[in-house]
């Protein structure tokens, strides 16, 4: 885990002069070894002879900015190739799926695999399969050679150069935004140089930026020892505690100068590897007698609800609206001030860690209407499955709850829906009035996490909060307090047994084994 702070600098003209310079010479030879190490293919870190480049970048700038062009070379070709086996295997798996379909005749079903509805859908897919073919041949081609294709300042820019008036940009702008992506001046923090980076370093005190300059470009320094001084300060006021602590202490912090043409500003990125502090495991948790929030994603808002350790609702359900529409900034503001309504939620009412269904469409994006119905109704469904940040959410989720000492737990999202219908709706409508069932399936959700599970007769068996402290009642609330009245235990919570069990699906049906977790993902996220 880590975090990233940005503050703005206001500089001059003759500073934007010399970022510009510096800039451009950097990148220039960090694209350069970035080929060179596309050259070399995919060798084990002893054989990318990073050395002998890191040896000749020192030359031409210094030894510290070569150790952070050889490294960003390293990392930006293993992203790339990571990225050229997860395209291979979503290929393979469309290639696959519109083959099953094929060999189903027209209009026809064969097991659980059904035949297009006629010629000319058939016809389309054929022509598909052709062309995801050629393009898995390519993509295993590249990957046998080890060479992936990096476009240093981004394949979409690039394409926006030949088509200006649909990008509603002049070539003038186009040129700014080529230039601004394609600088070079990032410096890896370094424990024990002074305040935590020697290449690019800020002063606490005063806020001041000096930075080394390469070798070439040694005539523009205005500082000793070959460095230059920003008329421009830097005070990072978010965060700015913990930058402190670790700048004060000469720990390692990276440094990011960026430019933004748009807005014509200049920016400051700091970043840092923070300590991962121990939390707790799932099954101390359940141990523990916690609570956790049950957290159900969906297109446009979040269910959520606060369930105590054995797996029983606490209050009434609450819902966060996430309208991610609109810019990509936006949407990432929204999704991000959605989170911390979930964190100020899970440390208002005392919870110890936040349940979410481990969900992924990523092949069902990719495969589309092989897997998601066709039509108007089938496009639609695709629109909504496409708008649904689940791998965001996760990622976003788990950094800033990581922070402030939350446990993140995926569960395995299978029936959730269903039980949490079957179990929890009626409870939850009588009480708050729930009209849908996402906060019953967020109930199930956490339920699994618990050590109770969420279909099995014979474990359930743990007092349920009474109404009048927040709890749902049961759906057979006679037959407990007659068992009460009796002086008998009270039977097993009926919101937790489905109300037929011919209706569970056949792999999932209840068993009387001893109580678990239900964490069948084994992604815990810490």
């Amino acid at each position: 885990m880590g975090a990233r702070i940005r503050d703005r600098l206001r500089l001059s003209v003759g500073d934007i002069e010399v970022l510009t310079a510096v800039g451009g010479h950097l990148g220039g030879h960090a694209r350069a070894d970035l080929a060179e190490r596309i050259r070399i293919g995919d060798v084990t870190a002893a054989q990318n002879r990073r050395a002998e480049r890191k040896k000749r970048l020192t030359a031409v700038a210094s030894s510290r900015w070569a150790g952070a062009m050889t490294r960003t070379s390293e990392d930006q070709y293993r992203l790339s190739l990571r990225s050229l086996r997860d395209q291979r295997a979503v290929l393979r798996h469309a290639i696959a799926a519109i083959r099953r379909r094929l060999a189903v005749g027209c209009g026809q079903r064969r097991g659980r695999v059904r035949g297009y509805a006629d010629q000319e859908e058939r016809w389309h897919k054929q022509r598909r399969l052709q062309v995801l073919t050629a393009r898995l041949a390519r993509v295993e081609y590249r990957i046998e050679q080890g060479r992936p294709a990096i476009v240093v300042g981004g394949r979409r820019l690039v394409k926006a150069r030949h088509h200006l008036a649909d990008a509603e940009l002049t070539e003038q702008q186009w040129r700014r935004r080529w230039e601004a992506r394609r600088l070079f001046l990032t410096a890896d923090g370094e424990t024990g140089a002074p305040f935590g980076n020697y290449t690019i370093t800020v002063d606490p005190g005063d806020g001041s930026v000096t930075i080394v300059l390469p070798e070439p470009l040694r005539h523009l320094a205005n500082a000793p020892r070959g460095r230059y001084r920003l008329a421009g300060s830097a005070r990072f006021h978010h965060r700015r505690e913990q930058w402190l602590d670790r700048v004060q202490a000469h720990r390692a912090v990276r440094y990011d100068i960026v430019q933004d043409p748009v807005r014509d500003r200049w920016y400051l990125d700091a970043s840092w590897s923070a300590d991962t502090p121990a939390l707790p495991s799932t099954e101390q948790l359940a141990a523990s007698g916690a609570r956790l929030l049950g957290v159900d994603l969906n297109a446009d808002h979040l269910a959520v609800c606060v369930i105590d350790a054995c797996g029983n609702p606490i209050g009434e359900p609450i819902t966060i609206p996430t309208a991610l529409t609109g810019p990509a900034a936006q949407r990432d503001g929204r999704l991000r001030q959605a989170i911390s309504d979930l964190i100020r939620i899970a440390r208002q009412h005392g919870c110890a860690g936040i349940a979410i269904e481990n969900l992924g469409f990523d092949d069902a994006r990719n495969i589309g209407r092989e897997s998601m119905g066709r039509g108007r109704r089938g496009k639609a469904f695709r629109r909504t499955v496409a708008g649904m940040p689940t791998a965001r959410f996760r990622e976003r989720l788990r950094g800033m709850a990581c922070h402030r000492g939350l446990v993140v737990i995926a569960v395995d999202p299978a029936y959730t829906s269903k039980w949490g219908g079957q179990n929890w709706h009626r409870p939850l409508q009588q009480q708050a009035k729930q009209k849908h069932c996402h906060p019953a399936s967020c109930c199930c959700g956490g339920d699994r996490t618990t050590r109770f599970r969420a279909c099995d007769t014979a474990s359930a068996r743990c007092d349920r909060p009474p109404p009048e402290d927040g709890g749902a009642e049961s759906y057979r609330p006679g037959r407990i307090a007659s068992e009460r009245a009796r002086g008998r235990a009270p039977a097993q919570d009926r919101r937790h047994v489905p109300r037929g069990r011919q209706d569970l699906p056949g792999p999932r049906r209840p068993t009387r084994a001893a109580p678990r977790t239900q964490d069948r993902s084994g992604c815990t996220w810490t």
